[in-house]
């Protein structure tokens, strides 16, 4: 497969986050999921914090999503119990997570977008929407991915990471002018994401637009000068050119930041396109 230009997940937030580690667009396309995190909710609103207002049930939910890291298992038995004694949101949340962690991908993404519906959530249904998107990425349906990714959108229309979150949805379905319309949203919110400006590249690369790929990549190394994803992005733009000299300088300095991971990897690949003895 062409492509091993790097796209990141979501950034890693609060509790119960599982591998939140920038993986390369050919990754997704040839796993079928992608390892992005899937992040607990901070605190609970309107109706759903009425249940966390006295300290043992406050207490008791953070213990859960504590058990859903070190003990799935237990964890989804006891969020179980809780929710059966009318736990509420809190324990129907616990329960979701620990099925994450479980790698129960699609139950738990079927109940987070329950739970997103769910009356009295307030202010963090999108936040539970997007945590559904990122656990249908996990369970390889782009498509169920994007819908919960759009509903978070609908609801958090300036929150420029969701419309990343929708872009890589989009990039499992390779709809890449779709994949860029949406980073290009993202950036019209936060114009100095590096990280987005990469993304961008792998989209504008994967449509031939190779110029367009340039200037982002070089954009995102003049704000994160040692960036080995930009660069693992810009050797990749460099050797679909024909730059055989600099898509190896960039390979190897990518591969010497990076060290290991797979960002790591995405550069030992692209020297081993070239050819290079040793890239494994």
């Amino acid at each position: 497969m062409r492509h091993d230009a790097p796209f990141y997940s979501r950034a890693t937030r609060h509790n119960c986050s599982i591998d939140g580690s920038m993986i390369a667009f050919r990754q997704i396309l040839r796993r079928g999921f992608l390892p992005a995190a899937i992040l607990t909710m901070p605190v609970m609103p309107a109706d759903a914090a009425s249940t966390l207002e006295r300290a043992d049930a406050k207490l008791r939910y953070e213990d859960c999503l504590s058990l859903a890291n070190l003990n799935p298992t237990a964890a989804l038995g006891a969020a179980a119990e809780w929710s059966k004694a009318k736990g509420g949101a809190p324990a129907d949340h616990c329960l979701a997570m620990a099925l994450v962690e479980l790698k129960r991908y699609p139950e738990a993404a079927t109940r987070l977008d329950a739970l997103g519906r769910a009356a009295g959530m307030g202010n963090l249904r999108a936040s539970v929407f997007d945590q559904a998107g990122n656990a249908w990425m996990l369970a390889g349906n782009a498509a169920r991915a994007a819908s919960s990714f759009s509903a978070a959108l609908a609801l958090s229309a300036n929150d420029a990471d969701l419309y990343a979150d929708l872009a890589r949805a989009k990039a499992m379905q390779k709809a890449w002018s779709e994949v860029e319309s949406d980073l290009n949203a993202a950036l019209a919110l936060q114009p100095r994401r590096a990280d987005f400006l990469i993304l961008r590249a792998s989209a504008l690369e994967a449509q031939g637009k190779m110029k367009q790929a340039r200037d982002d990549v070089n954009a995102a190394l003049k704000l994160r000068p040692n960036s080995a994803e930009a660069l693992v992005q810009r050797g990749e733009i460099e050797r679909v050119a024909g730059d055989v000299a600099g898509a190896r300088r960039d390979f190897q300095a990518a591969l010497k930041i990076a060290g290991g991971g797979e960002t790591a990897d995405a550069a030992r690949g692209g020297l081993a396109q070239l050819g290079e003895p040793g890239a494994k």
